[in-house]
């Protein structure tokens, strides 16, 4: 998102902090849970440009993170606890909280796992096989690193040649953002075929960016031997599911889910949709997720678990936690669950109003988001 509305929504959740209203909207209304969506946790400074910096978590908010969680009332679960609790709740039950994360980083065993081993925090890493075979096309960084090699980036815009000058950091986020959704709109293959060509022109190879940020099978299932670690399948290729053929998309699906029991020796039960938004992962992928046995699958639409979500646990919302929103004021306010009752109230009162009547709703859009394609 730009700079403009990530000042906005900032201010708004601050204005719900300090006004006291997501504190009384907690008592009155709790969730049944939250599954927390990460991506990097590294103790790594920010760059100038880092358009997929909102990927990244410091170790030192993730440790605040977690004391936010107990202190706002939610006891810290495993996944594999959440289709029990959603079908069996009791009166008494705190709301639950899952952490999760996208990808399987190496930086997830080396900072954020020591922090959840301390704080005895189950968590769960989401693995897309080819990134784990070391294949993977990380093609959001490919595309941020070309950037930031090259003076210039020459691209064939549907026929059209352009030309992107790479003289600042703000060109080049300029860029970033102009070339990362015109990607995200057309055919996977394509999109990461002019990525590469983007690595070509900086000269470094995309497919070795994978092998050096992404764990080996071999580093996974070292990491699974701790019972609070849960590894989970994310397709083979990251792709989005809903662009593919309904044979592709199982494929994607089914041969991941097999590839991660293969390694681990133990059924994988849950899974996590490539970018998870409405455009990538819809009512089809949820009945694919169910009839392969999944027990849970998750999205990256934004909201927190209710009871209603018993009935579609292969389409789980999740809360991320978003590298430009590292304050433990948002996340509190975001655990009130007060931003997405808001956030429907709007659209309820745009339905309502009709096309074109509403105008434009900050409200709308309280939660961080537009986050880049990791996830």
């Amino acid at each position: 998102m730009g700079r403009q509305t990530t000042k906005v929504l900032k201010a708004i959740l601050g204005a719900l902090h300090y006004s006291g209203f997501a504190k009384l909207a907690a008592r009155k209304s709790r969730p049944s849970g939250v599954v927390l969506m990460l991506h990097h946790v590294t103790p790594d400074a920010p760059r100038g440009f880092e358009p997929n910096g909102i990927l990244k978590v410091t170790p030192d908010f993730l440790e605040e993170v977690i004391a936010t969680v107990r202190r706002e009332g939610f006891e810290i679960i495993s996944l594999d606890e959440v289709k029990a609790r959603l079908e069996s709740p009791s009166i008494n039950d705190k709301p639950f909280a899952v952490f999760t994360l996208d990808d399987g980083y190496r930086d997830n065993r080396d900072f954020a796992y020591p922090i959840f081993k301390r704080h005895n925090v189950p968590f769960t890493i989401y693995v897309p096989a080819a990134y784990a075979d070391g294949e993977g096309d990380l093609w959001w960084l490919v595309l941020e690193e070309a950037l930031r090699l090259l003076p210039n980036a020459k691209i064939d815009r549907d026929g059209v040649p352009k030309i992107y000058t790479l003289v600042d950091d703000a060109q080049k986020t300029a860029a970033f953002e102009d070339i990362y959704w015109w990607l995200r709109r057309m055919p996977e293959a394509r999109a990461r075929a002019i990525t590469r060509d983007l690595a070509s022109q900086a000269g470094f190879d995309p497919i070795a960016l994978c092998r050096k940020l992404v764990m080996n099978w071999d580093e996974i299932r070292a990491l699974a031997k701790d019972p609070l670690v849960t590894i989970a399948a994310h397709t083979c290729n990251h792709f989005a599911l809903a662009k593919l053929p309904l044979a592709d998309a199982t494929r994607e699906m089914a041969d991941s889910i097999a590839r991660v029991s293969e390694e681990l020796g133990k059924p994988c039960r849950h899974f996590s949709y490539p970018y998870g938004d409405e455009t990538s992962a819809g009512e089809r992928e949820f009945e694919l997720a169910e009839s392969l046995g999944l027990e849970t699958a998750v999205t990256t639409r934004k909201g927190l678990i209710q009871p209603a979500h018993t009935q579609a646990l292969t389409a789980l919302p999740r809360l991320s936690l978003n590298g430009d929103f590292q304050d433990q004021r948002f996340v509190s306010v975001l655990l009130s669950g007060l931003p997405f009752a808001l956030r429907d109230r709007a659209k309820r009162a745009r339905a309502l109003l009709g096309p074109g009547r509403a105008g434009d709703s900050r409200v709308g859009a309280l939660h961080p988001g537009n986050e880049p394609a990791g996830g």
